[in-house]
């Protein structure tokens, strides 16, 4: 008998700042390493400044001529099994660009489990974002997983390649993987 290949999910990363000198993105980096070490997932990092997306007038599905690079991000997304967002906080929010992208796509977020790291340089980890931002998923149908990974002081938290400064950070990573893998178990439960 042919062993069964054990088939992991498929995480997206969503990094959201794009403002120069960012540094919301060593915790994107460090999801991403976190998952593969420990064979818990097969991850991409779809990173907002790379794409440099314009502001969209309107929904993907109503766009007549949609960018490959658009078509591409959505379709990612879609096919993943989950979504890990990080995003800093701005004067309270997040930034301009991921509500660009939450608002792009509307069927690609239906039931897909999201979980939400906050990202700041003071010592509240950027928690005001969340209200605003598990709404407009909510709203638009997510699966919003009820663990959040907030992260203080970012600058002293993680070096620019992702590295935690203490063993601490790995395991609230742990905890906050855990709740949502349990999402995406569900979830492919109940498709079966």
């Amino acid at each position: 008998m042919p062993a069964i290949e054990n088939i992991l999910p498929q995480v997206v990363i969503i990094s959201a700042s794009v403002r120069t000198g960012r540094k919301s993105h060593r915790v994107a980096l460090f999801f991403k390493k976190f998952l593969i070490d420990n064979k818990i997932a097969d991850v991409e990092i779809l990173d907002l400044w790379q794409y440099k997306f314009p502001i969209f007038e309107e929904r993907l599905r109503y766009q007549k001529n949609p960018a490959e690079n658009v078509i591409q991000f959505a379709q990612q997304v879609k096919l993943s099994d989950a979504v890990i967002i990080v995003t800093p906080e701005y004067n309270g929010g997040y930034p301009a660009s991921l509500k660009n992208v939450t608002d792009l796509l509307y069927d690609e977020w239906k039931r897909k489990p999201v979980a939400i790291s906050m990202v700041s340089d003071g010592i509240f980890g950027g928690t005001q974002v969340i209200t605003s931002l598990l709404f407009s998923l909510w709203k638009i149908g997510a699966w919003m997983v009820p663990a959040m990974f907030p992260v203080p002081k970012v600058d002293t938290a993680f070096s620019e390649n992702g590295v935690p400064a203490d063993m601490e950070t790995e395991k609230r990573a742990e905890n906050f993987i855990a709740e949502l893998m349990w999402a995406v178990t569900a979830i492919k439960k109940m498709k079966e």
